[in-house]
């Protein structure tokens, strides 16, 4: 049975909502590894991308099609390695539901001919046909995905599983999975603020009626969509995502780590998240970010290379976002561990980071990040 559409009422406006959010250190729905001033961070945060990882579906990587994206079975295999979140799309509906999914476009095949709409053009129903379906005596309609390079292929994974909401997720994810929500909006379309906060609205609606105590963070590509999110609410941390200048975008608040940091100070969000590559061209962008008490978390495939993921570790990045759960996961195991500071000693027995790792020398620092630029370019 379709879940119906989820109304705002009861979500504050922009009128009666603080000009800079306050978020409690002591709230169990902030993230261990997210701070805020003068805190210092209690753990490098791994959070699995789309679940267990991003469908690649040209890649000759099995891993990369082991499990449907954005699934309910994606996020749960992620939560069985010790990550800390994981990260998923969201979108409304043509009807105000959060739904999630990656694609800005969704695609199927009719009568030999592909037919592509706009996913948020969609009512709940419509999007829910496409691909498998709750009930498998129905088959739902075949679900196709077009690569960067303008092909067509069938969206074909190792375990499949059906479409499903936000508010889905909330139900039958494990509780003790913390959720980086993406906004997923359109990265040529210019929203008026009104479009922006009636979005917003529909996915805060869920998440204030359903998460609980469950980690949150907010992120968004979308300038305005995380400005905007930091005053509809107080009670989760708000983070801007931006590719740092690896490619460039109309709006220049997306094209440099510079305007990042400028949008996230003028609007009291709490955090960056961008492209691993952005950093390692720059990793003096990690101090500014540093000085200016925002959280600082990457993403990209490099993050799926167990020594890029090692280097950000020790030159202080707070965590991670990953495709490959597992071996990153693993490898991290290898020189970070947890004990107790009653095992070292001390008496109040909190957890505390034990890190494994060998001594650099300055010098051999700052030849690591001389060579990193030159490894990514």
């Amino acid at each position: 049975m379709a879940l119906k559409a989820a109304h705002v009422s009861g979500v504050p406006s922009l009128d009666h909502v603080p000009e800079v959010p306050a978020i409690s250190l002591s709230s169990p729905r902030l993230p261990p590894g997210v701070v805020k001033a003068g805190q210092k961070p209690t753990k490098f945060l791994v959070v699995g991308h789309r679940g267990k990882g991003m469908n690649a579906l040209a890649s000759p990587d099995r891993r990369m099609k082991e499990i449907k994206e954005n699934s309910i079975l994606s996020f749960n295999a992620a939560g069985r390695f010790p990550i800390d979140l994981v990260e998923f799309d969201v979108q409304v509906t043509k009807d105000d539901c959060p739904i999630i999914f990656h694609d800005d476009l969704i695609h199927t095949e009719e009568d030999g001919k592909i037919i592509e709409k706009r996913t948020t053009d969609l009512t709940l129903e419509e999007f829910l046909s496409y691909g498998p379906q709750k009930d498998r005596s129905k088959a739902g309609k075949p679900l196709i995905r077009k690569t960067k390079d303008g092909r067509f292929l069938n969206w074909n994974v190792e375990s499949d599983y059906p479409l499903c909401t936000l508010q889905e997720a909330f139900e039958l994810v494990d509780s003790r999975i913390g959720f980086n929500i993406e906004l997923k909006l359109d990265d040529y379309y210019e929203y008026r603020d009104e479009e922006l906060t009636h979005t917003l609205q529909a996915v805060l609606r869920v998440v204030l009626k359903y998460a609980k105590e469950r980690p949150i963070i907010f992120s968004s590509f979308q300038p305005d969509a995380p400005r905007l999110m930091a005053k509809l609410q107080s009670s989760y941390p708000v983070y801007f995502l931006t590719n740092g200048g690896t490619q460039s975008y109309p709006d220049v608040r997306r094209n440099s780590l510079e305007e990042a940091l400028k949008l996230c100070i003028e609007n009291g969000l709490q955090g960056i998240v961008s492209e691993v590559k952005a950093i390692f061209r720059c990793p003096p962008a990690i101090h500014k970010i540093k000085e200016a008490n925002l959280t600082l978390l990457t993403y990209g495939v490099l993050n799926n290379v167990p020594e890029a993921v090692y280097m950000q570790h020790v030159l202080g990045i707070n965590g991670v976002i990953v495709d490959l759960v597992q071996e990153i996961t693993e490898s991290l195991a290898e020189f970070i561990t947890h004990k107790t500071e009653e095992e070292n000693g001390e008496e109040n027995g909190k957890a505390k980071e034990v890190i494994n790792r060998p001594n650099f020398s300055q010098k051999e620092i700052s030849f690591l990040l001389r060579l990193i630029p030159e490894l990514v370019q």
